[in-house]
């Protein structure tokens, strides 16, 4: 049997626990239209304005036939869509003698990538791993040539390696550019796997030594099936700047080997006959159009990798 204590404060507690049931819980509403949303959303706006009108341009203006452009007004949708000028832009657009278009620019460009996106890739992560994880004799100064090698302007290094690709045979061909990008994507792609390998829990590494794990069983047993985010990052990096690289591209190949964005700049810069503005900007479309999709096919583990990347060096 209760006594009378207790049922006393059974009896009294029950209006205090309806009154604090009847009361609104969690955190409370903010306004839809406040002073912060609107500084938000229109900040955002803006941003996204900025950067859509001009693609919003170059689209509608590839779909347009030059009598509809020569009426000068640049927004308005076409009033006959035709496809007529991807077609030239891709097989059929001239650069002075050559009327091939981009289409032997992009297998140029595609040749020059993929090789150059892979062997750097492959090196700049044992790289970092033997950085992070193996700290052999002269590590620290090893790594140190490489964050200066990452902030040497490119236009310095241009001459003096025109002439040791000359003296070895390859200047003027695809595998010498190939080796350009390899070289100049290494310090930085290198910095991303140091700093990814060394984010990682230090115990798995202890435990696969202890277990007998050698340093190539442990990278491709242990290290690399965890770091699929990083490669995705090194790979979005690698592509697109391999893929709009123009320098390098005019500078280390011959005309035969240009790759799509020096095809692009012929075409846009020729002064031969009339300016078509429409396969000029189908052109430009269909030259940025490789890392556009790579990006939004992958760009969620871009983020990932990125942040797990920058936190600890």
């Amino acid at each position: 049997m209760p006594d009378n204590l207790t049922l006393k404060n059974a009896n009294g507690g029950a209006p205090s626990i309806g009154k604090k049931l009847s009361e609104p819980q969690g955190a409370k509403p903010r306004r839809v239209i406040s002073g912060r949303n609107i500084m938000l959303y229109g900040t955002l706006f803006v941003a996204a304005a900025y950067y859509l009108l001009p693609l919003y341009v170059m689209i509608v203006t590839s779909l347009k036939g030059m009598p509809e452009i020569r009426l000068g007004n640049i927004f308005s949708p076409p009033l006959e869509i035709t496809f007529e000028p991807w077609a030239k832009a891709w097989a059929s657009a001239c650069t002075g003698l050559n009327c091939d278009g981009l289409s032997r620019g992009f297998w140029n460009s595609v040749r020059i990538t993929v090789p150059s996106t892979i062997f750097s890739i492959a090196v700049a992560s044992v790289n970092g791993y033997a950085l992070a994880n193996w700290r052999f004799k002269g590590a620290d100064f090893f790594f140190a040539i490489l964050i200066i090698g990452a902030f040497i302007p490119y236009q310095v290094m241009i001459y003096p390696i025109v002439i040791v690709l000359r003296d070895i045979g390859i200047y003027g061909t695809l595998t010498g550019l190939i080796l350009v990008h390899c070289i100049f994507g290494m310090p930085i792609l290198t910095l991303l796997f140091r700093n990814y390998f060394a984010s990682l829990p230090v115990e798995l590494f202890k435990a696969a030594r202890i277990d007998g794990a050698g340093f190539w069983q442990i990278f491709l047993r242990i290290m690399l099936p965890m770091s699929l985010p990083i490669f995705v990052v090194a790979m979005i990096l690698q592509i697109t700047g391999i893929w709009n690289d123009f320098l390098f591209g005019v500078v280390f190949t011959r005309p035969e080997y240009y790759p799509m964005t020096v095809q692009l700049n012929n075409i846009v810069n020729s002064v031969q006959g009339v300016k078509e503005y429409n396969v000029n900007m189908a052109a430009t479309i269909l030259t940025g159009l490789v890392p556009l999709v790579v990006y939004f096919v992958s760009g969620r583990l871009f983020v990932r990798g990125i942040a797990a990347g920058a936190v600890k060096g």
